[in-house]
């Protein structure tokens, strides 16, 4: 099957660490790795890592992109205010010649949130 697929839900909270993962199969992920984009809302996504770990200049060492097998992943450390943002995978797709990516509930993406109404001390971030 192609295409790529992201868990509708992942909740961290504020300083720990987040995990997303990204499953794709051998013609996509296993094959060419995957590449994590950072969307903030109104704004253009920013590329966060490609090829697996390869970050762009200038991108924070507290985000870390790792692969086993056909699965992608990217792990935040240090959870800030700030990552609250959308967080894309993509991948080139051999069998399609093209990139793919993934399909969550209608909606290309994997949301970083911050719950309202918590001090920052009880403060937590979820992906959904």
């Amino acid at each position: 099957q192609a295409g790529l697929t992201q868990p509708s839900s992942v909740s961290e909270g504020l300083r720990q660490t987040a995990t997303l993962t990204c499953t794709g199969n051998s013609n996509n992920v296993g094959n060419e790795g995957a590449a994590w984009l950072q969307q903030h809302q109104g704004h253009a996504p920013k590329l966060l890592s490609y090829r697996n770990n390869n970050r762009p200049s200038g991108i924070s060492e507290r985000f870390s992109a790792s692969r086993s097998g056909n699965t992608a992943s990217l792990t935040i450390t240090g959870l800030q205010p700030e990552d609250e943002a959308d967080y894309y995978c993509s991948a080139w797709d051999s069998s399609l010649s093209a990139h793919t990516v993934p399909q969550i509930s209608g909606e290309m993406r994997q949301k970083l949130e911050s719950s309202p109404g918590l001090t920052e001390h009880r403060g937590t971030s979820q992906f959904y």
